[in-house]
């Protein structure tokens, strides 16, 4: 406990540690539930956090004495941390988890242990390094998965806003998104593919050459060039002289060298016809939803509204889930992709309303 906690805790008190009391017992069981859903390493450091969270369970109860009759309900980011855990499993709760690891109270709580408070900054490192992993396996796809709606909703609420202010008839609007739709989607989707390819067939590029091994029989203990080939992967002159050796002593009694690759990369860059289809179809997605006033018969405001609308809700939700997988806000970056993509549609509702009057 710390030096400054007061002798006699008030009601107040009492109340704050409840609440504390079931917000830990929450959050240890949000752990336990992501790791029904793992194996092996990832099943063990969730199991871990939910029983450093069950100690500082037993901290509050034990300041309370006892179980209170009555208990708080969890807070709500909690609750939504719990709901998402029962449902998704997935990399969400994790960068919603360290969110919440984030904002512990324990800095500024005088009835928390210094200890309680370092363990939650560690336990928000460890979750980070969690999540850290699955934005890794997402990195490729899902990358062009939400740029590719965002982008279809900026573009095209942009291109109807503008064609929809130079007054023409409501068909032509709807054609002009229908047309924006198609050649920003397939001009996404190529993009897209040719991107992860060529940066697939730079890291193959990149990767060590086992064409070689076969002569490695041949070379001479003293005299080889090999330890030139790891020192230029990295390796020191000492290290890169000693693997050598083990490699050329291992290879003469016909033991084939382990394979030197990154098994890793192709699973970051992801795959090119994923991400291109992916691409795709979120860009399609994302700009139809501008579309849809005037696809079923609305013009003139109504329908601008209606549009303005939809797509502030899609934005807000997009920027929502960049943010939550990036560990920041996800209000934040939801506003920032509303003000972005409106700002984008002001710019060309105004050269719409220019264009109308001087054609009228």
């Amino acid at each position: 406990m710390n030096a400054t906690a007061p002798t006699a805790p008030t009601a107040k008190d009492r109340r704050r540690w409840a609440q504390y009391l079931v917000d830990e017992r929450a959050e240890a069981h949000v752990y336990r539930q992501l790791a029904a859903r793992r194996d092996g390493e990832e099943r063990e450091i969730l199991l871990a956090l939910a029983e450093a969270e069950g100690r500082h369970e037993a901290h509050w109860l034990d300041l309370l004495g006892s179980e209170p009759a009555r208990l708080p309900s969890p807070s709500l980011g909690t609750r939504m941390l719990g709901w998402m855990a029962r449902r998704f499993g997935s990399i969400f709760v994790l960068a919603l988890a360290q969110n919440a690891e984030n904002r512990s109270p324990y800095d500024n709580e005088p009835y928390a242990t210094a200890r309680m408070a370092a363990d939650e900054r560690i336990h928000a490192e460890v979750v980070r390094g969690l999540a850290a992993r699955g934005r890794r396996r997402l990195s490729g796809t899902f990358r062009a998965a939400v740029f590719g709606a965002n982008d279809g909703l900026v573009s095209n609420l942009a291109l109807v806003m503008g064609i929809g202010a130079t007054g023409v008839a409501s068909q032509f609007v709807l054609f002009s998104g229908i047309a924006g739709l198609l050649a920003g989607a397939l001009s996404m989707g190529a993009g897209e593919f040719v991107s992860v390819r060529s940066q697939r067939e730079l890291l193959d590029a990149t990767q060590p050459d086992s064409t070689a091994d076969e002569v490695l029989p041949d070379l001479d203990l003293d005299q080889n060039e090999l330890a030139l080939v790891y020192r230029t992967r990295g390796m020191p002159l000492d290290e890169a002289r000693a693997r050598a050796l083990m490699v050329i002593a291992a290879a003469q009694r016909g033991v084939a060298p382990a394979p030197q690759t990154d098994a890793d990369v192709h699973e970051v860059v992801g795959g090119a016809l994923g991400a291109a289809a992916s691409s795709f179809a979120f860009f399609a997605s994302g700009a139809i939803i501008p579309v849809l006033p005037w696809l079923f018969g609305l013009s003139g405001a109504p329908a601008i509204v209606l549009a303005l609308a939809l797509v502030g809700a899609a934005l807000m939700g997009t920027g929502a889930a960049v943010g939550l997988l990036s560990g920041a806000p996800p209000l934040r970056r939801g506003l920032r992709q509303l003000a972005i993509g409106f700002g984008a549609a002001a710019v060309t509702y105004a050269l719409g309303l220019l264009f109308g009057v001087s054609l009228g």
